[in-house]
């Protein structure tokens, strides 16, 4: 199956899931029918690279492409979309974003319904919890989703330590994140454990692991994909740090410089704080997480990156991780069709473009 039918057919698992829920919510109550369309529209955006890396994961395994599988192994990697909905949600909150994927984020749109409906209560509040409950539910989804893909309960068995292992890395990793934000944490060594663990091994590598295990994959396979999936992982995060500064827009979703309003400790930014002189590091740490940063204030902190070295520090780990992740590809034991679709995977996940 090749990239772009297995993104289709994720989209319409997504949508299917998503409309066989519907009724049971608007049974509850009407009120709860903005939360559905919010939840739709997150869901109608993404890259799909976590269910695309779990479906070849299965491939590479030796996982067949058969009528008694193909919607199982889609449902069950479909449901890694619905994790990542709650994760989004959920980081969008702490982190106090204004948008996701070009439009409001969950958080925002509940508070601009409650301030548009007139409400008495306190808007802000109602739009973060509204989110909270709204992530809560994509994580008891997501499960739901799995445990209903269609797959034999044999495999969803093996496959079940690993989605579990996924869910508290990423969890971890995002604790670490906020962790090294509240200390002013600035090392290359704290921001790589927080790379790996909340982007790096939920982005790819897990995902990799949970196609192996539901496909039967034995070791030799699965210590294969950790070699190629976790530098890949790390490079993948990397480019969104990158892309994080000096993406465009209309392709990040977010506005320009984003994650210096919200003082993203990356490590793009510690590579900066390394090799810029002591006004330049001064005036990074006095500016990063100023939410009135402007144009003009991320253009000049856009140029201490850049003059610092920072950028191309930050380019030099991208390409070395990448290169790590090929080497890694080339030896692994599986089929040459896995390999041609992990290497193109490793192209769209670290292009200089979101």
């Amino acid at each position: 199956m090749s990239t772009s039918r297995i993104r289709k057919e994720i989209d319409e698992a997504l949508l299917t899931f998503v409309d066989r829920q519907r009724p049971g919510l608007l049974a509850i109550s009407a009120d709860l029918a903005p939360a559905v369309t919010a939840l739709t529209d997150l869901l109608a955006g993404g890259k799909r690279l976590r269910p695309a890396f779990c479906y070849w994961g299965w491939r590479a395994a030796g996982g067949e492409e058969d009528a008694a599988t193909a919607e199982g192994i889609v449902n069950a990697a479909a449901s890694l979309e619905l994790l990542q909905a709650s994760a989004l949600i959920h980081d969008d909150v702490m982190d106090s974003s204004d948008t996701r994927r070009g439009r409001p984020s969950v958080h925002r749109r509940f508070e601009a319904l409650a301030r548009e409906s007139g409400w008495p209560g306190a808007a802000a509040p109602f739009g973060e919890g509204t989110a909270i409950l709204l992530g809560d539910l994509c994580l008891v989804w997501s499960a739901e989703m799995y445990e209903t893909s269609g797959l034999a309960a044999e495999r969803l068995r093996r496959g079940r330590p690993v989605y579990d292992l996924m869910r508290t890395e990423v969890m971890c990793g995002q604790y670490l994140d906020l962790l090294e934000g509240a200390r002013g944490g600035g090392t290359v060594e704290a921001a790589l454990r927080v790379v790996e663990y909340k982007s790096g091994k939920y982005t790819i590598e897990r995902p990799l692991h949970l196609g192996a295990a539901l496909a039967g994959g034995g070791p030799e396979v699965t210590e294969a994909l950790t070699g190629y999936g976790l530098p890949l992982g790390i490079a993948f995060q990397l480019r969104d740090d990158v892309l994080g500064v000096f993406g465009d827009p209309a392709e990040t979703g977010k506005p320009a410089g984003d994650d210096l309003r919200e003082g993203k400790r990356t490590v793009l930014v510690a590579l900066t704080l390394e090799r810029a002189g002591a006004a330049e590091a001064a005036e990074l740490e006095r500016r990063l997480g100023d939410q009135a940063l402007d144009a003009a204030g991320v253009a000049e902190l856009r140029s201490i990156i850049e003059g610092s070295g920072g950028l191309a520090a930050c380019e030099a780990m991208i390409e070395e991780y990448a290169a790590r992740a090929g080497t890694a590809l080339a030896a692994a034991p599986i089929t040459a069709e896995a390999r041609d679709a992990l290497s193109g995977l490793a192209v769209a996940a670290t292009a200089r473009q979101s």
